[in-house]
């Protein structure tokens, strides 16, 4: 974004559903750089926020605090708390994008579906969008960890919330983007240059004529199988996962890879996201465990009266789609070791995503061969 024209038409996009139209989304061409320390962040956000709602535009700088909620590897989050002249305090979420970003993301797309999981109830408010990020309402809850989403009450949990996510239905194309989006971040990703020669050498070792293979290769297989398609988080990692334990609610956020996509893929790269970014991927559920998320999120009202035909199918399903997660996150990680600037090593995890891929591979392939003959 960045450009006023941006602004302007993001606020478009990001209109309000016909059920929603009271619903006012405010715009300014502002915008913050991430990448600065929080007290020079601070007074930044606090024009941004003067300038997005009148309301607080003649109160006092000291009215304002803004502190870090969560700094991950594409975006930085911030909670902005103002208290009015009434001495109520009112809080909101900003979110920086990630410099660069766009290579990976689909902002349009983004604020197309946000206001219509917003009506179903998904995640914060969009209240603003400005040059580089948005204000949502602010939630009330604490950031799983990746420990956390392997407790049976949480699990379940999350398989009801996924299923009803899946039914929301969002406007334009249903085509699944899942192969588009990972030929379009292979194209990036095997025509990079780097400035520093330690990570162009590592970066010349990828065989990117394999990587391709292998993209074909399943994109074949997983063709051969009905895997129903939906409109899909695509990524649901524990940061991506919100609970408030005293009113046991729980909230899913941050939807800008959502798309239509296969049920297999959503699910599958959900449980890729229980190894956390350390990639330990002995974290990985095992098949109990997933039969208990499965349960759930084919019988949210009576899990135990899913059959095993069931249970079976969408096991095969999801193991076969955790592949493709592999693959699309190891492109995505070389597009942002060359963008990013956030200091995060890109370029191993790359390696450590496309590893497991191929570690995986053979059983998870075999084991949707015999399914499928």
């Amino acid at each position: 974004m960045g450009a006023v024209k941006n602004i302007w038409d993001a606020r478009e996009v990001a209109g309000a559903p016909a059920d929603c139209s009271h619903i006012q989304i405010r715009s300014s061409s502002q915008s913050v750089d991430p990448s600065l320390p929080l007290p020079q962040i601070t007074p930044l956000v606090t024009k941004l926020c003067k300038d997005l709602f009148k309301e607080w535009s003649d109160l006092d700088d000291s009215r304002f605090a803004v502190e870090t909620v969560s700094g991950g590897i594409t975006n930085l989050l911030l909670k902005a708390t103002v208290k009015e002249e009434d001495g109520n305090e009112v809080a909101v979420t900003v979110r920086l994008y990630g410099p660069n970003t766009d290579y990976v993301i689909n902002r349009e797309r983004e604020l197309q579906a946000i206001k219509y999981l917003s009506a179903a109830g998904f995640g914060a408010t969009l209240l603003a969008v400005f040059g580089n990020g948005m204000v949502q309402s602010f939630i009330n809850a604490r950031t799983l960890v990746p420990l956390d989403m392997r407790i049976p009450k949480l699990t379940a949990e999350i398989a009801r919330e996924l299923r009803r996510f899946h039914q929301v239905e969002i406007p334009g194309s249903k085509e699944p983007q899942l192969w588009s989006d990972i030929f379009k971040f292979y194209e990036k990703a095997s025509a990079l240059e780097f400035d520093d020669s330690e990570k162009q050498k590592i970066y010349e070792t990828i065989s990117f004529s394999e990587v391709r293979h292998e993209v074909v290769e399943l994109k074949d297989l997983t063709s051969h199988f009905k895997a129903p398609v939906v409109f899909s988080h695509n990524d649901l990692l524990s940061g991506n996962i919100m609970v408030n334990d005293k009113e046991e609610k729980l909230y899913f956020i941050d939807f800008e890879y959502g798309s239509y996509n296969y049920r297999g893929f959503d699910i599958g790269n959900h449980f890729n996201e229980y190894a956390g970014y350390e990639c330990d991927y002995s974290l990985y559920p095992n098949k109990e465990e997933q039969y208990h998320f499965f349960r759930h999120y084919l019988g949210p009202d009576k899990p135990q009266e899913v059959s095993d035909k069931d249970l079976e199918a969408l096991y095969v399903e999801t193991n076969t789609y955790m592949l493709a997660s592999h693959l699309y996150w190891a492109l995505w990680g070389l597009i942002q070791a060359k963008f990013s600037p956030i200091k995060f090593d890109y370029l191993s995890y790359f390696f450590l995503r496309y590893n497991e891929y191929k570690r995986q591979k053979e059983k998870c392939l075999s084991l949707a061969r015999s399914f499928l003959s």
